[in-house]
């Protein structure tokens, strides 16, 4: 596919609008494959690269959840069969640095030093280019395109009675849910849990703990329709945070658990105020699990004594471990334990990639916005 072009959507600069461009197909090399994409998630951190409140080199191409079917292998490369519908989560373990071969590769080396920072994959160039010859810098595998290039480490195979579009989000807003629940909060059956922020990855937090036998799930956003949808996919109670001071939805939150707080809360927006008001949800011994990126080097303010006196502990949490848990979320979705058709509320086609994302920014999509090629 050398000589073949595709469309991708491009975003030349920071905090202007993503372009359609036609460029060339990329090419897998050695550990990786090509897939043509069927749908890629509109995701928050994709949206804190394009307003530059996270660093990313330029001219990229984002999208970082995607479905699809592999459509060729790298030289000498075992993975899926060309054909094959897959998932691909947004971490994409390289396999062989120090944390990936410690099972810890939610924190692999050279994602995180090439990947993110550098918008390369492991050999340290991107796939992508100009007809020119130019770079474009790959964020995660590219997924506003097309066709991407994925490290075959970072393929699962979808069953067959998973949808095509709407699995692709099990890339990010399920996959960081999941390692969130799962690894950072080790949540427990009949815990108590508090979800700050409603939005893909929060949903998603609701499902999951359900599934693990929450005894009560408290979601709390600013939208009635986000609310509405987390009752639908297995919230308990609610609380409305629009127009409340923090001390209204601490109180609301201690009330509905009968004045003990939650032992889990967690905060999926990234933001000082609502990081603030996760922890003020805790009760004695709890856990703040943070999800949310934020913008540069934000702050948040933490009351020190009562983190101290009350064992409060507060856990970082960016994804989940690709190789061991993606198997594992795959078969959650398999047994129906996420309603991906009610999560994924809107469709966009590629050229339309800009609009959901301002639309995104807008905060006008409730659950989960899908670009389809």
């Amino acid at each position: 596919m050398g000589s073949e072009m595709m469309t991708a959507a491009i975003l030349n600069q920071v905090s202007s609008p993503m372009r359609i461009e036609r460029i060339p197909v990329p090419q897998p090399r050695a550990g990786e494959a090509l897939v043509r994409v069927h749908a890629c998630g509109v995701c928050h951190t994709d949206l804190h690269v394009i307003k530059g409140e996270v660093a990313f080199p330029t001219p990229a191409v984002l999208g970082h959840e995607i479905s699809g079917t592999v459509e060729a292998l790298g030289p000498g490369t075992d993975g899926p069969a060309k054909g094959t519908r897959i998932v691909a989560p947004f971490i994409m373990p390289c396999g062989t640095c120090t944390l990936c071969e410690a099972g810890r590769d939610d924190l692999c080396e050279k994602f995180f030093g090439m990947n993110r920072l550098k918008g390369t994959l492991y050999d340290g160039t991107t796939r992508l280019h100009r007809d020119d010859g130019s770079p474009v810098a790959m964020y995660s595998m590219a997924g506003l395109a097309e066709y991407s290039v994925v490290p075959v480490a970072g393929l699962f195979p979808l069953p067959d009675g998973l949808p095509s579009v709407e699995s692709a989000v099990l890339g990010c807003a399920v996959f960081t849910a999941y390692g969130a629940v799962r690894h950072a909060a080790e949540l427990r059956g009949g815990e108590r849990v508090a979800v700050v922020a409603c939005g893909g990855v929060g949903l998603n937090v609701i499902q999951i703990a359900r599934a693990f036998g929450a005894a009560q799930i408290i979601a709390i956003d600013i939208h009635d329709e986000k609310l509405q949808i987390a009752r639908e996919l297995g919230a308990t109670d609610t609380v409305n945070a629009s127009g409340a001071s923090p001390a209204d939805v601490t109180k609301a939150v201690f009330e509905q658990t009968k004045g003990r707080g939650v032992e889990v809360a967690f905060e999926v927006l990234g933001r000082p105020e609502t990081f603030a008001q996760a922890v003020d949800l805790l009760g004695d011994g709890g856990r703040m699990i943070a999800v949310g990126i934020a913008a540069g080097r934000t702050t948040a303010p933490v009351e020190i004594t009562r983190l101290v006196r009350r064992g409060l502990r507060i856990i970082g949490s960016y994804g989940a471990r690709t190789r061991a848990d993606m198997p594992e979320i795959i078969r959650l979705a398999e047994r129906g334990t996420f309603r991906l058709e009610t999560f994924v509320t809107r469709r966009y086609p590629l050229q339309e990639a800009e609009a959901a994302y301002q639309a995104l920014s807008r905060g006008e999509i409730a659950g989960r916005a899908v670009v389809v090629p």
